[in-house]
């Protein structure tokens, strides 16, 4: 097998099933393409729906279903397909995670697949991620720093060029390069870096864990590319519930957030993470008072990040509970 595609799917079926006919039309591009989608626990009748539709299409001979009965999350739907893969006697070369509330745009896979086997030292690779009409989103970032989160939360126009080195989004651009980590809904592992790296840290659920595995392939010595010539729509947030539109946080994204930190900087430096973005955002939120400029954080943002901080949830490394078991 030359390539195994993950979807994990969550009461977004349509959505995923819209994925699968994109899909469907690269299968070709790259001999040894074989799918799994894993249907995560829905409830609602989905997998039944996707196997029909698997085998109406005649995609069973690339395309298998596997079922969980609970949601365990981006991380733990994603193992579920990857553990069995990595233990098989015809393990893929290369796996590719996929989200699925993505669209596929010609020669996505084997863009990624051409620079992979051209570059062999190179662990990990991201797709462009675009909206439908062609307009880049950011999907190639540098890892989180107390700076980093200051500016975000900030916002302020000189404060974002002085601290523009630490930027965690920085511009798109249309050249491949060497990035920190990249987005999750496409994304491409060796698989010497998996077997390297481990699978996914189901601790994070969902959220954190594509800069977590970015980070640690980094440690065991293999770098993360982003590849602007594989090119893949991404509704963003659909799969989550989380969009362009401020919303809520759901804890647990702020939880994995707070995971992160302590697993692979120790506690002094989430604690200075904590206090950059409590300041950044504290600072923000006086700018709105005072000026009236409209508030593009999401609801609660300031008070969430506080009540999930170091300082009021502590400094041990914990798992993100699971919704889904602890409802």
């Amino acid at each position: 097998m030359k390539l195994l595609v993950v979807i994990v799917n969550y009461r977004v079926t349509q959505l995923a099933i819209d994925c699968l006919h994109s899909v469907a039309k690269e299968i070709n591009s790259v001999p040894g393409i074989h799918v799994a989608i894993c249907e995560n626990g829905s409830g609602d009748g989905s997998a039944g729906l996707l196997q029909r539709t698997i085998q109406d299409n005649g995609w069973s001979s690339w395309c298998t279903l596997k079922a969980l009965d609970v949601n365990l999350g981006f991380t733990g739907g994603n193992n579920a397909v990857l553990r069995p893969a990595l233990e098989s006697a015809d393990k893929p070369q290369y796996f590719l995670l996929l989200n699925s509330d993505t669209i596929v745009r010609p020669n996505a896979f084997k863009a990624l697949i051409d620079f992979m086997d051209k570059n062999p030292q190179v662990g990990i690779a991201g797709s462009r991620l675009e909206d439908p009409d062609g307009t880049p989103q950011r999907s190639a970032f540098r890892f989180q720093s107390p700076l980093g989160e200051l500016e975000g939360s900030l916002k302020i126009g000189p404060v974002s060029r002085l601290l523009d080195r630490w930027i965690v989004a920085p511009p798109v651009v249309d050249c491949a390069f060497e990035t920190d980590w990249v987005a999750g809904a496409s994304m491409i592992i060796r698989r010497e870096t998996m077997e390297a790296t481990g699978l996914l840290d189901e601790g994070f659920f969902t959220y954190f864990d594509d800069i977590d595995y970015c980070f640690n392939a980094r440690k065991q010595g293999w770098p993360t590319w982003y590849v602007p010539a594989s090119r893949v729509v991404h509704l963003v947030g659909q799969s989550t519930g989380v969009n362009s539109k401020p919303k809520r946080l759901p804890p647990y994204l702020l939880e994995a957030r707070r995971r992160h930190f302590l697993k692979n900087y120790g506690a002094f430096y989430a604690a200075m993470v904590d206090i950059c973005r409590i300041a950044g955002l504290s600072l923000w939120r006086l700018r709105v008072i005072l000026t009236g400029k409209e508030d593009t954080t999401p609801p609660w943002h300031l008070s969430d990040s506080i009540r999930h901080s170091v300082f009021f949830k502590g400094f041990k490394v914990i798992d993100v509970k699971n919704p889904a078991l602890t409802s």
